[in-house]
């Protein structure tokens, strides 16, 4: 591992400013989920049980929006779809504390599906920004930029609720926002290179494209962001459970800078790593984590604990990007980002309530076991599958597959 690396990435004209606006734009992104549950939990008076419906219909709303974002950049360009998205949300939460719970169900609806795609944007600009050769470093840096968003976004929520109320902080994500949009729409970064801009292609097919290959690889990002969710809850159920919560933002802000450790690490390397071996690793040493809750350990045994499977966090995300990346062509780039969000968040989306069952039956150490071994189980099942990517993703130029072709 060298730092040279980063040094040539980040000496790229418009590579830094795009890192860094993408990072800050997704901080009241990430805040947004932590927002809405405080709300509905403390200004209105409802249950858990209610906020977590509110936050599963965002969830749902910008995994059906996500790809249609996507496929709107690849076609219309960044800047009309950062404009329409971000009026959307403006409208939303600035109405979001007045309306009553069914009417704030279905604006959660609405925003989710509008929701700026500064996650996938920010990648599909990476990919056109940055040299084939150095993917895997650029990526490694999008990774990086994710988990100092996450580390923020919901901790920035919590203070600011305690501190203001719910409803101040609802108009500060909105704003947060509109200046992330208003950012990105001033920045406007490139969706495709020079050399890809040029070329005249039209609309590539799905067919070309949408393979199985492709679907195992998306299927493989599910089982990665259903163990890191059902992860990041078993450590709060373990820490309440012994009695040690105050600590909770510590362990949850390690974890994170374990994994920033090891995106770091995976970014300098000469060599690519697939997904399926990074995923299976981090899903197996996610597994023995919960033994610290059964033999009672505290808060400091966790972290330690939780040292190998964080380190594999954001290597194993950035592998998945740049799977995805390489199986697509440039014309389809931004809606195959969307589709790998949608695959993200159904993953967060299926942990929730699967890890909630386990800690309540068998207690939350037994959340990790369950939730790591299902995570290896699904990429074992998937792995037979598996091929990686052809050194050059299909174009419009080319003729139908071959079958050998569609079944990358």
């Amino acid at each position: 591992m060298a730092i040279e690396p980063y040094r040539r990435v980040l000496a790229i004209p418009g590579v830094r400013a795009l890192l860094l606006v993408g990072m800050v734009a997704r901080i009241p992104l990430t805040a947004t989920g932590m927002t809405l549950t405080l709300h509905v939990v403390s200004d209105m008076r409802l249950g858990f049980l209610q906020a977590g419906v509110v936050g599963a219909v965002i969830m749902i709303g910008t995994a059906l929006g996500s790809p249609l974002a996507g496929r709107f950049v690849d076609r219309r360009g960044l800047r009309p779809v950062i404009a329409v998205t971000t009026v959307v949300q403006l409208v939303f939460w600035c109405a979001a504390p007045a309306l009553p719970y069914g009417a704030l169900l279905a604006g959660a609806l609405v925003a989710g599906v509008f929701s700026q795609p500064v996650f996938g944007a920010v990648r599909q600009c990476v990919a056109a920004m940055v040299p084939p050769a150095q993917h895997q470093t650029g990526f490694a840096l999008d990774a990086m930029g994710v988990e100092l968003s996450y580390m923020v976004g919901p901790a920035l929520a919590v203070a600011s609720v305690t501190a203001f109320g719910s409803t101040a902080t609802m108009y500060g994500v909105g704003i947060g926002l509109v200046g992330s949009g208003v950012a990105l729409y001033l920045l406007d970064p490139p969706t495709r290179s020079a050399e890809e801009a040029a070329a005249p292609v039209g609309a590539v097919p799905r067919r070309q494209w949408l393979r199985p290959g492709l679907f195992v690889l998306l299927a493989m990002a599910s089982a990665l962001t259903f163990t890191l969710t059902a992860t990041e809850l078993s450590i709060v159920a373990v820490l309440k459970d012994g009695a040690a919560t105050e600590w909770t933002g510590l362990v949850v802000a390690l974890w994170g800078g374990y994994s920033m450790a090891g995106g770091f690490v995976y970014g300098g390397l000469s060599r690519r790593l697939p997904p399926p071996p990074l995923i299976g690793a981090l899903c197996a040493l996610t597994a023995p984590v919960g033994l610290v809750g059964l033999a009672g350990g505290g808060w400091w045994w966790l972290a330690l604990a939780l040292v190998p499977c964080g380190l594999l966090c954001a290597p194993s995300l950035s592998s998945t990007l740049d799977a995805v990346n390489r199986r697509v062509p440039a014309a389809s780039r931004g809606e195959a980002m969307g589709l790998h969000g949608t695959s993200l968040t159904v993953g967060v989306a299926l942990a929730g309530p699967v890890a909630g069952w386990v800690v309540d039956a068998y207690g939350p150490a037994w959340a990790f076991a369950l939730t790591g071994a299902l995570g290896v189980v699904l990429v074992l099942l998937i792995a037979p599958f598996w091929r990686d990517a052809p050194a050059q993703a299909p174009d419009a130029q080319a003729g139908p597959a071959a079958p050998a072709e569609l079944a990358a």
